[in-house]
Order: C-alpha cells, then structure tokens, then sequence
C-alpha cells in the first residue's frame, strides 16, 4: 500500500493558486472563535432582509462545499473531479420544507436528480432525506409507538399518511434500480430513527436482491449502532437481499445529549470520542469481511479510519476498486483523504449537495459549525492548504 495523506500535491492538483487562495482565506476566517457561532446566527436572519450579502456568501461559503444551485451547475465539477477519478454522490440540498405538496415534489426532485446521476459516468449514487418527504412529528410518533414498529396503528389518518410516505420512498427507489443509481438514507436524530431504519430495510429487501441500491446510514457515535449492523445483517442474510450501509460518525451529538438531559433519559452517544472511532473501525471490519453480503460506504473525514480500511481490503486480498467498498468525503472539506485514496485507485466520492442558496443555508451552516466542533478539523484543512502552497512556490 502505498497511501499518503500528507501528499498535498495529490490532494489540490484540481486547484488553481487561486482556489487555493480562497479556500485558504476562507477556512482562516472560519479558525477565529467568535465567527462560526455570530456568523451562523446572523447569516439566515442577513438572507431574509434582502440586504446584498448572496453574493459575498456565493464566492465563499457556497463555493467551498456546494455544487451550485441547480443540477445543470453541479456538472463542471463533475466533470472536473472524474479527471482526477473523484466521483460524485449528489445531495438535494434543500431542508426544513413541509406539507404534502412540497414532500411530494421532492420526491419528484429525487427522481430527477436520479435521471440525471444516470445520464453521467461518474454519480453512482444520490443522497436523500426521509424528512425531505415525510412529517418530521408522524416520524416521531411512529417511533415512540411500540404497536406501530409491527405495522398496527390505531389512527387512520396517520396509517394513511404513512402509507403515502413508504409509496414515494418505493418511487424513487423503483426508478433508482432502473437506473442503476444507488440511493444513500441519511441517517436522522434517535427519536425519529427507528421508522426510517425500517422503512430503509423494507426498499432493501425489495430492490438490493442483486445489489445493493438502497443503503441505510448507522452514526456510530450512537453506542447501539454496531449492534444495528449486526442485527441488519442477519435479516438481509435471511432474507437473501444484499445490505446496503453508509457508515458515519454522526451529525447531531450536542442535540442528541440535550434532549437526553432535558428528559432524563440516557444518552443515546458513545462515552467518549475513542469509543466511537473503535466502533466506526468495528463497523468497517464488519462489512469489509462480509463484503460478498453488504455493500459499504465508509464515509469519514477521519485518516485513520480511511487508513485502517484500505489496510482491511489489502488483508483480505480485495482489489481497491471492489465494487461493494466506497469511500465518500464532503465536497470542499479532506482533499487529502479524497484525492489521495483516488490516486491509489479506490472507489471514492465527494458528497455534493447543490440547490438555491437561500434554500441551502441550514445545511452551510452545519458545514461551518461541523468545521468548528471536530477537533482540529478546520486547523487540519488550513495546514494542509499551507504546506500546498509552499510546496508550489518552491516548485
């Protein structure tokens, strides 16, 4: 094996001095203290009074980890990215929408999005958010009912509304497989979790008989998730459908342990950080071994853990472009990792999400204060910008 992430030429040949520049001012500007938390306040409020700030937020933020506002924009950094073998997982970016009319014409955005994938050499799969379509309130009631988890409910109206759910889920799934494009569930917060997980298993055992096409995502900063993969294995192998996992460390620990503290429950998060990587590593050890029986994504911006994998696949004799292992980082965010892994031939993808700025700003928001939280993540990004652009000038 012969992988480094220190290898700062790999990691930004798709970058001008320029880009690199503005990454540079950008993750600098995200490194002061007091920015992300004032900036991530004041930015929503700032779109909604009309004052001129879409085009300061266009040239950087926006620029730095989204693909553009509509699906015809995200196509020059496809393109872009498969000169350098990057491919792409294309993510609707748009959140937060409700009422029937809107989940159903994102359903429809789903499908187009899919059409699209379908049309290109380089998106194999797409990303989709189940409370994009589905009533984030029914989610919870579904979860906290023990009757519902077997299918038996006793109000109509929300029987109903479930159904209507599952049936554009299936869609898109359905157009998926014709397609061949693989549909990645993101993973949502504990207390809404358990309906989307069987919802997830349920498209499995319908469309994964031959591959894998849906993939539920497991944070393993949540301590069951291993256990969950175990478990969903066993019903895929009973079953005789292919599992189809997307491994990540998660996205909502600060509100996960509020609420747990605030209702008095016990937290649903790993103890600490070193039990969550010993998981996330478990749960590539676990598909890697089974990698005849689950297809995984192992999406990390951590390089031990993308390190461990490839040392997993060398192990086990397993080619680097072994069509049911994937690697995915976010677009804009551990080039070093992405374009270090394609360098050495492994399947790997930026996470691209794309949709109208307005529309995207909570999911922006999250990328800065992601940045912000994981420990060094954005003095990481900086240093390797740095060392890049030292190395060009002494070129």
């Amino acid at each position: 094996m012969n992988i480094s992430f220190e290898n700062t030429e790999n990691a930004f040949a798709y970058k001008t001095d320029k880009e690199l520049k503005q990454s540079k001012f950008l993750f600098n500007t995200m490194d002061y203290p007091l920015f992300v938390p004032i900036g991530t306040r004041l930015t929503p409020f700032l779109m909604k009074t009309g004052l001129p700030v879409h085009g300061i937020i266009r040239k950087t933020i926006f620029k730095q980890f989204v693909g553009g506002e509509s699906l015809a924009e995200t196509s020059e950094i496809v393109s872009h990215l498969k000169q350098y073998g990057v491919q792409v997982i294309l993510d609707y970016g748009v959140e937060g929408k409700q009422g029937e009319d809107n989940f159903e014409n994102s359903a429809d955005v789903f499908i187009d999005v899919i059409k699209y994938a379908a049309s290109q050499k380089d998106i194999p799969f797409i990303s989709i958010k189940l409370t994009a379509l589905a009533r984030f309130a029914l989610l919870q009631t579904l979860n906290e009912a023990p009757r519902l988890r077997s299918g038996i409910h006793d109000h109509e109206v929300e029987i109903d509304e479930w159904n209507r759910i599952r049936k554009r889920v299936h869609r898109i799934c359905a157009v998926a497989k014709e397609n061949n494009i693989g549909v990645l569930i993101d993973a949502e917060e504990s207390w809404i979790q358990d309906p989307v997980d069987r919802l997830c298993m349920e498209m499995m055992e319908i469309f994964n008989k031959e591959k894998a096409i849906v993939f539920n995502t497991i944070q393993l900063y949540r301590h069951d998730r291993l256990h969950f993969l175990e478990i969903s294995h066993r019903i895929a192998k009973q079953k005789g459908f292919i599992l189809g996992m997307k491994l990540v460390r998660g996205a909502y620990m600060e509100r996960e342990r509020t609420r747990a503290f605030l209702r008095d429950y016990p937290s649903p998060i790993q103890p600490d950080k070193e039990n969550t990587d010993k998981d996330f590593d478990a749960a590539s050890a676990y598909c890697i071994n089974n990698v005849n029986e689950i297809s995984v994504v192992v999406a990390s911006h951590n390089e031990a853990s993308n390190l461990y994998a490839v040392q997993l696949m060398e192990k086990n004799n397993l080619p680097f472009n072994h069509s049911n292992i994937h690697f995915s980082q976010l677009y804009g965010m551990s080039d070093n990792i992405t374009f270090n892994l394609a360098k050495a031939g492994c399947n790997v993808s930026k996470y691209l999400p794309f949709g109208p700025i307005r529309e995207v700003i909570p999911y922006l928001m999250r990328r800065a204060q992601e940045n912000s939280s994981v420990s060094g993540q954005t003095g990481r990004e900086l240093s390797m910008i740095r060392k890049e652009l030292k190395r060009r000038k002494s070129a």
